[in-house]
Formats: C-alpha cells, sequence, structure tokens
C-alpha cells in the first residue's frame, strides 16, 4: 500500500512537470522571434529610408540625424527632447527588434521605457508598415561607423539568443 501511495505521489509531480514543460514550450515557440539583423549593406533600403526618414522623422530627429538640442535634458513638461540616430546618440545600443518596436509603437511604458514615461515621440505603426520602418532603420544604420554598427550587431544576437 505504501507503495502506491508513493508512486501515485510520483505520478502526480510527472504529470506536473510535463505540464509545466508543456507550458514553456508553447511559450517560446508562441513568442516574438524578434528582427533579424538590419543590415545598411542594402542600398535601395537606404534610399528608401532615407525619403521616409526625410518625411517622418527628419522634424524632430533632424535632417542630419543630430537630434533637438540638449537631447539629455529634461524640458519644462518633464519630457525629453528627440534623440540623435546618429553615432552621439544611444539609438545603436538598442537591438533591432527593440528599434522596430519603437517606431512602431513608440516608447511603451514597462516594455520601451520606465512606467509612468511620456514621451513626443508618436507611434508610427499605423503610417508606416514594417518594410518602411525597417527602412528607415536601414538608412540610420548606413549611417553609423563599422565600429558601431558591429557593436549593435551584437547587441541584436545577443537579443535574439535569448
Amino acid at each position: 500500500m505504501a507503495f502506491l501511495q508513493f508512486n501515485k505521489k510520483w505520478a502526480v509531480a510527472a504529470a506536473g512537470a510535463a505540464a509545466l514543460a508543456g507550458v514553456a514550450l508553447l511559450y517560446w515557440a508562441s513568442r516574438p522571434s524578434g528582427a533579424t539583423f538590419i543590415d545598411p549593406a542594402n542600398q535601395e533600403l537606404v534610399v528608401q529610408g532615407r525619403a521616409i526618414y526625410a518625411n517622418t522623422c527628419a522634424a524632430c530627429h533632424g535632417a542630419k540625424l543630430q537630434g533637438q538640442p540638449n537631447w539629455r535634458e529634461r524640458l519644462a513638461n518633464g519630457r525629453l527632447p528627440a534623440p540623435p540616430h546618429d553615432r552621439t546618440g544611444h539609438t545603436w545600443h538598442h537591438p533591432d527588434a527593440v528599434l522596430v518596436d519603437l517606431v512602431k509603437n513608440s516608447l511603451v511604458p514597462g516594455r520601451t521605457a520606465p512606467p509612468g514615461y511620456q514621451s513626443d515621440m508618436p507611434a508610427f505603426g499605423s503610417t508606416l508598415n514594417d518594410e518602411q520602418i525597417v527602412a528607415v532603420l536601414t538608412y540610420i544604420k548606413s549611417t553609423w561607423p563599422a565600429d558601431v554598427l558591429r557593436m549593435q550587431k551584437e547587441v541584436t544576437e545577443q537579443q535574439q539568443r535569448r
């Protein structure tokens, strides 16, 4: 009788472990894969992205990707000015999947921004499709020096391995 109770406990534990493994497998299978590395060597995308950037992004981030003055200092409303997208900014510190998400959805508190954070950056997901967003990022990345691009590629690859 003790043997049957011992086996039942193991059977329940095994069933629980199997259920947990199933949930974990479903999570890993259904989670977003993230963008692959956006390679700025594609000159067609660079040209397309440059035009989209000029019409959509340059008003805030600057025609030469220089950002707004004093972009690290909060404005009177508590928000930050638009940062540069050249090598002096922090854009290259983020993996490509995050950059796509930022352009598409803006800064989302708790996901791509601290809780409670407010931004003047609009979400472009309803005005730009994924290919256009990738084109803009391709253009931006085409302006970065090789060492900055290499570091950003490493950040992207590290995120993809998670």
